[in-house]
């Protein structure tokens, strides 16, 4: 038994708590720093005149679908990869539900999904825990400037006790410019058992067949609006603290880019996946709980032909590249006002998304990879690590705590996730906790437990797995082709790794 299932088998909570502790200590210190580090403060922040500012990058159901993180679409992604160049790429960093609001509230709050009993789109993090600091709040009430542009909680829910100003707007979710919608054909697929449903009528399903065309570079729309108030925000705030919160709504649905971003990517060449299917589909020897009979966000009520899903993936493609773009706007003025250095840059997205792999065209439900993984990216100035990737998993989770030592703040009692502040000093270190990802069908209780360790993905359905599991070896099966759950050859794994989701997961 590993150390980590021993520490996972006592008490859940004393053990992040004993790891919290000792987070600092481990920490690489540079000469003459060891001092500081024993009395539990960030390294980077001693010899500063001025507290470290952050610049919290976020994106909206982007998955790590990037050059640096060897996308097999070869994406365009320039500014990304350069900040993660610069500083430490997570390429092994879980979201810890594959939904908007659940995933922000629980990053946000610093505690985990069926803590915060976030477990929906409409669920408020303030109204159900009015005493609680979410993070921005945090450095605001520690004389910071708290600015937040687009979305950084749930579009529509807000936080008001995190922002120095306070106006409710959700300008990412709206768009001024007039865009050209690039409306799909509806092709009449039959279903696997070979019916075919009438046409979706619904709002929502005819929404979901739309992609949108921007002129120019998108001047007006929704994330180019985002990227000029957060450049507006850093010139206001240059020679004082802030935590600035610049959230891009892209490449949500409905995938929207301008015309040239479109052109960078063309569907011919693109690859479907191999298990690629035209409606949601459960493959041979896997739980049905596993995929969602419905998409929740393209392709809703319909299947979706081999061409068509290679036009929306090459959308997808082309809104990651706009965001990327305003994304290298906001990074340009930063350094054209030489805050670079002294200023903690934090990229992250809320949740993955499936583009296809099982006929799955949505993030909602999927404690695959493919709805967990996201990009995270932290440049933290004299980070050892700054440069290196780091193989390490890590959850959303462990932003909080370690956004908040970074820049010396007292972190509130109970904050869960452990400080990477380690691994920013040496990318490589030893590192052995898992990361969890659950689901609520109803919103009320978790139907569905994911964890995932260096080489395991395994997943339960209901209580005690009463309605089936999933094991994959990530290594040997990235694109998750082969369940192994019922594998006799694999039943200490599974023994073992069930244990741990016991320890993680209870009702709401």
């Amino acid at each position: 038994m590993s150390s980590q299932e021993k520490n996972f088998s006592t008490s859940r909570r004393s053990f992040l708590t004993a790891a919290a502790a000792a987070t600092v200590s481990t920490a690489l210190p540079a000469s003459g720093e060891a001092s500081a580090q024993a009395h539990g403060k960030a390294p980077a922040v001693q010899s500063r005149k001025r507290p470290l500012n952050v610049l919290f990058l976020m994106s909206d159901d982007m998955r790590p679908e990037l050059a640096s993180y060897n996308s097999r679409f070869h994406t365009h992604s320039p500014n990304i990869d350069a900040l993660g160049a610069k500083g430490v790429r997570f390429d092994r960093n879980y979201c810890q539900f594959p939904l908007c609001n659940p995933s922000r509230a629980s990053l946000m709050s610093g505690h985990p999904p069926h803590l915060t009993r976030v477990l929906g789109n409409r669920d408020d993090l303030r109204k159900l825990h009015p005493d609680w600091t979410t993070l921005p709040q945090l450095f605001r009430q520690n004389g910071y400037t708290a600015l937040r542009s687009g979305k950084i909680f749930h579009g529509g829910i807000d936080d008001p006790e995190a922002w120095s100003i306070f106006d409710g707007s959700t300008e990412s979710l709206h768009m001024t410019q007039e865009a050209r919608p690039m409306n799909l054909p509806h092709a009449l697929i039959p279903k696997p058992d070979g019916s075919v449903p009438p046409l979706p009528t619904d709002a929502q399903a005819a929404h979901s067949d739309q992609i949108f065309v921007l002129d120019g570079n998108g001047e007006g729309a929704g994330d180019y609006v985002v990227a000029d108030r957060t450049i507006q925000y850093l010139r206001q705030c240059k020679d004082k603290p802030f935590f600035i919160g610049c959230g891009f709504s892209k490449p949500h649905s409905p995938p929207t880019a301008p015309q040239r971003f479109f052109d960078m990517y063309d569907p011919a060449r693109l690859t479907l996946p191999p298990d690629f299917a035209a409606w949601p589909t459960v493959p041979d020897g896997f739980p049905k709980a596993a995929i969602r009979p419905r998409n929740a966000d393209l392709f809703i009520g319909r299947g979706a032909s081999e061409s068509e899903a290679k036009e929306v993936i090459r959308a997808y493609l082309a809104s990651i590249s706009w965001v990327d773009w305003n994304l290298g706007r906001v990074l340009a003025e930063l350094d054209s006002l030489g805050l670079r250095d002294n200023t903690v840059v934090v990229f992250v997205a809320d949740h993955g998304y499936q583009l296809g792999e099982k006929g799955k065209w949505s993030k909602a439900g999927s404690l695959f990879e493919g709805g967990t993984r996201v990009p995270l990216i932290i440049h933290a100035p004299d980070a050892h690590g700054n440069g290196r990737p780091s193989l390490r998993v890590v959850e959303s989770l462990d932003i909080y705590r370690t956004v908040a030592e970074l820049c010396g703040l007292e972190v509130p009692e109970q904050i869960e996730g452990k400080s990477l502040m380690p691994l920013l000093h040496n990318p490589g270190a030893a590192w052995d906790r898992p990361a969890y990802s659950i689901w609520s069908e109803d919103g009320k209780t978790v139907h569905g437990t994911a964890i995932r360790t260096e080489q395991w993905r395994y997943a339960e359905f209901g209580k005690d797995a009463a309605n089936g599991a999933m094991l994959f070896d990530v290594h040997a099966d990235p694109m998750e082709l082969k369940n192994l759950a019922e594998d006799a050859r694999h039943k200490d794994t599974r023994d073992r790794l069930s244990k741990l989701i016991a320890a993680y997961s209870y009702p709401v």
